[in-house]
């Protein structure tokens, strides 16, 4: 094998970017309350970033010059960061920030056109919606079982045994593992009898059904002796779930001699108990949501996209520090001061690119969704990012991250972004039709069928074919599911 050396040359284009473009992508894909904390993160590192409220001649900071030339000395002076190479074919909406120049900002650059009428300047305001939005911790599951179970006058063994279990019940209420695996598991030595007595107790607590091993135990912990069709519904429980599940009640019928009236009485029964008695103290934050965009329709019914400000700040480089840059800061100080304006006005430009793209975005998106805005979701026409990309003028990439976690407000109710897009397909005339139109005429189809002889898939690709809608019957099967429509053999009443 013979091993040879050689040197060759290669030309290649290749596109970098920069740290502040990839700042300005983050700033744009950002929702309004993300970006809310990024800039107060950023006013609270930048000493050359302000905040403009109340008085804009008066500055945010208070330190003093040695605080600021202090700060430059500790810390190291970041070497420049690079702009784009290769051949400029970038983002379209980030070219103007690209070749924006490095030179300081004159004494009046500032983030926003004007101060809007509705905007929230006092601090006190927004702790206030900080401490309204927060959850109250409720007590868990485990807090509660262990609490009842206090009650109890059992011996220290069982008790303490009893606080384990509880300890390692899963979400549900459940008991994920064998008694006898707990036992080993305890630590301790402890009797089987005194297990099983501190288990039954457990299952005899709120809410019914806790400390179960599998779903039909958990299922017969909430049967009690006065429940209507007791004998019957203890049969369905331990015998035939899967079959009730399936709707096979002929075939339940006839394996256990109950009368079809007795199963459907029982059913009913088993639709009020639980199979995931814990799953309630499961709390889960309500996620905040806010606008970035509200929508507005003048006396013609044209709609019109609007920016609501309010709640991001207005942002300004402070005068101060311009100063400072301009007259009596020594060389180091200079260059520290020169990097954190360069920085807050990078910053204060991709906030205003944001702005910008998501109202040119939003504003294409309404102007083809007009029907669904007008007339409610079978109004919706088929729509891809692509296409508001070719009407804006971006790269598709640049509507993706425009639109994601962005709501807007409509005098339809409040709308994630995302939600006016989506394909579909063609009817026999040629019409595009959404797939959103096509599951609300699938559901119409499913309402109106006669449940004693409820629609197959097939017949379901007839009925739609009927209305105009050819498609395949894997589709309809696709959709039926993600509907949550059961099968016909399921919806048949009996």
């Amino acid at each position: 094998m013979q091993l040879n050396l050689s040197q060759q040359m290669r030309m290649s284009q290749q596109m970098k970017l920069a740290p502040r473009m990839i700042q300005s992508m983050e700033i744009l894909q950002l929702p309004i309350l993300a970006l809310d904390e990024k800039i107060e993160q950023e006013l609270q590192e930048n000493i050359c970033l302000e905040r403009v409220s109340g008085d804009p001649n008066e500055p945010r900071h208070k330190d003093e010059v040695a605080e600021a030339q202090l700060e430059a000395t500790e810390k190291p002076i970041a070497e420049r960061e690079l702009i784009i190479e290769g051949d400029g074919n970038g983002e379209a909406d980030f070219e103007r920030l690209l070749e924006m120049s490095s030179e300081w900002p004159d004494d009046n650059y500032t983030s926003g056109s004007k101060p809007s009428a509705n905007r929230i300047s006092d601090d006190s305001d927004r702790a206030h919606d900080v401490i309204a939005n927060i959850v109250q911790k409720s007590q868990s599951l485990q807090e509660y079982l262990i609490e009842q179970y206090g009650y109890f006058d059992l011996p220290r063994e069982v008790r303490e045994f009893g606080e384990f279990v509880i300890q390692n019940l899963d979400h549900n209420g459940r008991l994920p593992t064998t008694l006898n695996e707990l036992m080993q598991l305890y630590g301790k030595s402890i009797q089987e009898a005194d297990a099983r007595e501190a288990l039954l107790k457990i299952q005899r607590l709120d809410p019914p059904g806790v400390g179960a091993r599998d779903a039909k135990e958990c299922l017969l912990l909430q049967v009690k002796d006065d429940t209507p069709g007791r004998d019957v519904l203890v049969t369905l429980i331990t015998s035939h779930l899967e079959d009730i599940a399936q709707n096979r009640l002929p075939m339940i019928q006839r394996k256990t001699g109950y009368s079809i009236e007795q199963i459907k009485a029982a059913h009913e029964e088993l639709l009020k108990l639980d199979p995931f008695p814990g799953s309630g103290f499961e709390v889960k934050p309500v996620q905040t949501v806010k606008p970035d965009l509200f929508l507005d329709q003048d006396e013609r019914g044209i709609y019109t996209v609007r920016l609501e400000d309010e709640f991001t700040p207005r942002l300004r480089i402070s005068k101060r520090y311009q100063e400072m840059l301009r007259n009596g800061a020594d060389a180091t100080t200079r260059e520290y001061i020169k990097r954190k304006i360069d920085s807050a006005k990078w910053l204060i430009e991709s906030i205003e690119q944001r702005h910008n793209t998501l109202k040119r975005v939003a504003q294409a998106i309404v102007d083809r969704q007009t029907e669904f805005l007008t007339h409610g979701p079978e109004g919706i026409v088929p729509l891809k990012m692509q296409q508001i990309a070719d009407v804006v003028g971006v790269h598709v990439t640049t509507v993706s991250r425009a639109v994601d976690d962005k709501w807007i407000q409509t005098p339809r109710g409040l709308f994630p972004l995302k939600r006016f897009f989506g394909g579909g397909t063609t009817t026999d005339t040629g019409e595009d039709v959404a797939w959103d139109i096509i599951r609300l005429k699938l559901k119409e189809i499913v309402e109106k069928e006669n449940k004693d002889d409820p629609l197959s898939d097939d017949a379901l690709v007839e009925e739609l074919s009927k209305q105009g809608y050819t498609l395949a019957r894997r589709t309809v099967t696709k959709y039926r599911k993600a509907l949550n429509i059961p099968s016909s053999r399921q919806r048949r009443a009996y």
